[in-house]
């Protein structure tokens, strides 16, 4: 049985009293809090009995803070990148950044240059919670919190999935017996979730294509025929390519550090047949390369490196489709502005629009699942009104009063 005692003592700045609770854990260790309120040491000591009761008592949560956890599993992921293993430095960052930016916000991320401002600011961290004190209310406040912040539906569930690993990973370490945040959920409002994808008109790729200067018209048809994902594009070499079967090997990929790995998934390995215009532009491109070796890449920079996508974005392809909306925004036509990704999404709305199964596209898409699929681009498949096809069913099943 846990007790409480008033200890009380006097010292330089005058008489203090305090509230000290002695318990005994399973295994016999005893165990002594301190608190400064009765009804504190008296909340604690319920929770405790309850814990050794069930066998869930962990004596480092009590003393173990969220930040210190989050530290562990940061060091964890790194390890297991650095070993080779299946993490990418994509993925250790977006975990680093829900980390540090929104779970145990640090000051130093993310500060502009220029204003020594926090660009993301979030300031309803859980650093200092105990993983004692760490509940399912206290994980379904700070999902709240994420979303009065302006956190999308998407994000919060990916923030709360990084929380869940990270006390997943304490529970393994023993410093906390229950993962609270496991069965949090997140629910948007009515018409609030993922958006779906609006691709480039092939209008607006034509303009761009032709407001392209010499060799980037190349690489920009390449990316608007295969689907193929920056990351994938910088990191492709010649011997990905076979010109003669018409066909791309889509196996690796580079992060923004520019350090080669694997593709974003399994299902990011894949082959994407070439039509015979890319193929001949591809045949073209290859002459006039200086790296035209099976290893070396096939769009590189100057020197043959990995090029930046940044520097490749803001210094070549945004002035080109600034320059194309000028000039279709000149003629009197509508033009939408559109990103490097847009390319990507031209190329399966094309796909689906030249009849291929949802299955196909999924697969050339290189998309996790096919429900992956589905949610975005699922309103591109064409379909016929529901009275078209009640109308055809009638037809061949009750016509002569059968």
């Amino acid at each position: 049985m846990a007790t409480i005692r008033k200890r009380k003592w006097t010292n330089k700045s005058g008489a203090h009293e305090a509230w000290v609770l002695n318990y005994m854990d399973a295994s016999g260790q005893r165990h002594r809090e301190q608190f400064d309120k009765k009804r504190d040491a008296e909340s604690r000591r319920v929770e405790v009995e309850g814990q050794v009761r069930s066998g869930t008592y962990r004596p480092d949560a009590a003393t173990t803070t969220v930040q210190k956890a989050c530290e562990n599993f940061d060091k964890y992921m790194t390890d297991r990148k650095d070993r080779g293993e299946k993490v990418t430095e994509e993925y250790l960052q977006n975990i680093q950044g829900h980390l540090w930016n929104y779970i145990a916000p640090k000051a130093d991320r993310h500060v502009d240059r220029k204003t020594g401002k926090k660009i993301i600011d979030f300031p309803h961290g859980i650093n200092d919670e105990k993983l004692a004190q760490l509940t399912p209310k206290r994980c379904g406040k700070f999902r709240d919190d994420l979303r009065e912040f302006g956190c999308s539906v998407p994000t919060t569930r990916q923030i709360l999935g990084t929380l869940s690993r990270v006390l997943q990973h304490a529970v393994a370490d023993d410093l906390v017996a229950v993962n609270a945040a496991a069965k949090i959920r997140v629910v948007g409002k009515r018409n609030e979730g993922s958006k779906k994808i609006k691709p480039p008109s092939k209008e607006a790729l034509a303009a761009v294509i032709k407001a392209a200067e010499g060799d980037f018209q190349t690489k920009i048809i390449f990316a608007a025929a295969t689907g193929i994902r920056a990351s994938e594009l910088h990191a492709l070499r010649w011997r990905h390519i076979d010109l003669k079967a018409g066909v791309v090997t889509i196996e690796t990929r580079v992060s923004r550090k520019l350090n080669e790995g694997t593709t974003k998934s399994e299902a990011g390995l894949r082959e994407v047949p070439l039509g015979a215009v890319v193929v001949n532009a591809m045949k073209a491109w290859k002459l006039k390369t200086t790296f035209k070796g099976d290893d070396h890449l096939v769009f590189p920079n100057s020197k043959g490196n990995f090029e930046s996508h940044t520097n490749m974005r803001k210094r070549v392809f945004d002035p080109i489709v600034e320059r194309a909306g000028e000039k279709m925004k000149a003629s009197g036509k509508k033009f939408v502005r559109f990103g490097w990704h847009g390319l990507r999404h031209f190329a399966i709305s094309t796909w689906i629009e030249a009849g291929l199964q949802p299955k196909t596209v999924q697969t050339f898409a290189g998309h996790s699942s096919l429900a992956v699929t589905m949610d975005r681009y699922g309103h591109l498949f064409p379909s016929e009104s529901h009275r078209n096809a009640m109308n055809r069913i009638a037809s061949s099943l009750f016509t002569n009063g059968a």
